[in-house]
């Protein structure tokens, strides 16, 4: 275990994220015994106060499990977190962990149709029309990493039209997700993102109420520049 110092001031974000890291990087193996809160409040050089509220975050992250009156111990996260923690899976050390954003694409690939093929099972006219003008919006817009923006603001509609809370919550973990990397994403998404009558496809087969139609058509939005980030990715892991 490699604990150091906090050397900043002493807030339960620095607790919080050193040992989110040790767990996260296998340092600290599922069913490790931690320290007790007076000996990592010696060890960080923090407040048992901050030990405490950083151990409570840890627990709802799904990290460790606290037994009251006995020893904290750390979870396997792969079994008892949530897609919150993704973000942080996402990027760590500064340094993407290719092995997530393949997990990231794979989902966006997978459940982008499904989507598509419930709302066109559930949409009624006024949410056929807001799909309609995100799509003119995407088609507007000259920006790069803007119409990336446009995308994401088109599939949350979609979303919206399919009714499902499961998708939405998991929707939203992905956005959070991918909108910090727009920038570094925006020569490769060019070819989706570029091509708004493929997204028109999607809508208007969605204002159709045609299911399959709309789950072929999200496909061939998403199944290029998708295959195309998976092969790249293999790539850059044959390098590493």
């Amino acid at each position: 275990m490699a604990l150091r110092q906090v050397t900043r001031r002493s807030v339960p974000e620095h607790v919080f994220d050193q040992i989110m890291s040790e767990v996260l990087s296998g340092e600290m193996a599922p069913g490790e015994v931690l320290p007790n809160e007076r000996r990592l409040a010696e060890v960080l050089g923090v407040s048992r106060p901050a030990v405490r509220e950083a151990l409570t975050r840890l627990n709802a992250a799904g990290l460790v499990e606290i037994r009251h009156g006995d020893a904290t111990t750390v979870r396997d996260y792969r079994r008892h977190a949530g897609l919150d923690l993704l973000p942080l899976l996402l990027l760590r050390d500064d340094e993407l962990d290719l092995s997530v954003v393949r997990s990231i694409l794979e989902a966006r690939l997978h459940n982008g149709p499904k989507v598509a093929e419930l709302a066109a099972q559930r949409a009624d006219e006024q949410s056929a029309a807001i799909l309609d003008q995100a799509v003119n919006v995407l088609a507007a817009e000259q920006d790069p990493v803007e119409r990336q923006r446009a995308a994401l603001t088109f599939w949350d509609h979609v979303v919206d039209a399919a009714d499902s809370i499961v998708f939405r919550l998991m929707f939203n973990t992905l956005r959070d997700t991918y909108e910090p990397a727009l920038a570094a994403l925006a020569t490769v998404m060019t070819a989706e993102v570029g091509h708004p009558e493929a997204y028109r496809r999607v809508a208007q087969a969605i204002a159709a109420a045609d299911p399959a139609g709309a789950k072929s058509a999200a496909i061939d939005l998403l199944g290029p520049a998708t295959n195309a980030l998976l092969t790249a990715l293999s790539a850059l892991e044959d390098q590493r």
